[in-house]
């Protein structure tokens, strides 16, 4: 400001002298009467005063509207952070790879879960091994109060090491059996449930999606309602009916399907010779002489429509 004191005095400076200061031309301070002159003459402050006050005035308002389209910007951003935010830090689903990361897995929500336990175990048995490994966990659970219930495939009801290991345990245990169940299935607290992850068993999911973990206590509990109680008091399912018996008629089912030996085996959960068994006494019961004749028969028989 001394330079334009200066040039208020005297009327005028010399140009060069104003190539330290370019904002006192830049800002309407001084200015000249041609572009060839050497001279810059000052801007009256009562005139440079509102001039440059309008200035500050539309810098203060692009400003503003540059906040505003920022804070705009940035709403969504923020939602979506706090959207983020409101997820718990426990990922929804995790792949667990190899038995020994899944069995830890199951041994971690095990030690925490206090409410109960609900499992699927597709099947004709369960290694004894396995089953001796479970039972400290299972009974733990129960001793803090728990409850269980599992679904086995009917073909288990002739397992004496499924029904010793039940029988060891002391709490509220609940054991039934289908001719079919789902996939394993192993959850806990209706918090966290486990699943296979491919045909070998080698990879699980552990799922802690509330929808997920709804469908699946969902599924379970329609499945436990058709099936045939097994422990603590057992229910016989292999009683006659017309002369056939429900496993029969699960397997006649399965037959009119189309489903060979073999698959009607998997999906029972039972020894193919066994299955050939069963078939071969229903053709005995129906008089059938062939596997056709006996496809025919069953359709007419009516024995498919009997209520279990």
């Amino acid at each position: 400001m001394v330079l334009y004191t200066r040039a208020l005095r005297e009327g005028h400076v010399p140009r060069q002298e104003t190539a330290a200061a370019p904002c006192l031309e830049a800002y309407g301070l001084l200015r000249s009467e041609s572009e060839t002159s050497q001279w810059l003459r000052p801007v009256p402050p009562a005139i440079a005063l509102p001039s440059l006050l309008r200035a500050v005035e539309d810098e203060i308002a692009q400003r503003r509207s540059q906040e505003e389209k920022l804070a705009k910007t940035f709403a969504s951003l923020i939602a979506l952070d706090a959207e983020r935010a409101a997820v718990p830090d426990t990922p929804m689903m995790t792949v667990l790879l190899g038995l020994h990361r899944i069995n830890e897995a199951i041994a971690d929500a095990a030690s925490s879960s206090s409410d109960e336990l609900l499992t699927i175990q597709p099947g004709a048995a369960r290694p004894a091994n396995v089953l001796a490994s479970s039972l400290p966990r299972e009974q733990n659970l129960l001793a803090r109060g728990g409850r269980m219930r599992t679904l086995y495939q009917h073909s288990s009801r002739h397992s004496p090491a499924i029904l010793a290991h039940y029988e060891q345990m002391a709490g509220d245990v609940q054991v039934r059996t289908l001719d079919e169940v789902t996939e394993r299935l192993v959850m806990f607290d209706r918090t966290v449930a486990f699943i296979p992850g491919n045909p070998d068993r080698t990879v699980a999911l552990e799922i802690r999606h509330p929808a997920l973990i709804a469908y699946l206590a969902t599924t379970f509990e329609r499945l436990w309602r058709l099936a045939t109680p097994l422990f603590p008091q057992s229910a016989s399912e292999d009683f006659p009916a017309g002369g056939v018996t429900p496993r029969q008629r699960t397997i006649a089912t399965l037959l009119i399907e189309g489903h060979t030996d073999a698959v009607v085996a998997e999906r029972l959960g039972m020894n193919i010779r066994t299955v050939r068994v069963h078939i071969a006494k229903l053709a005995a019961t129906l008089g059938s002489d062939s596997r056709a004749q006996l496809g025919y028969l069953i359709g007419q028989s009516g024995i498919l429509d009997q209520d279990r």
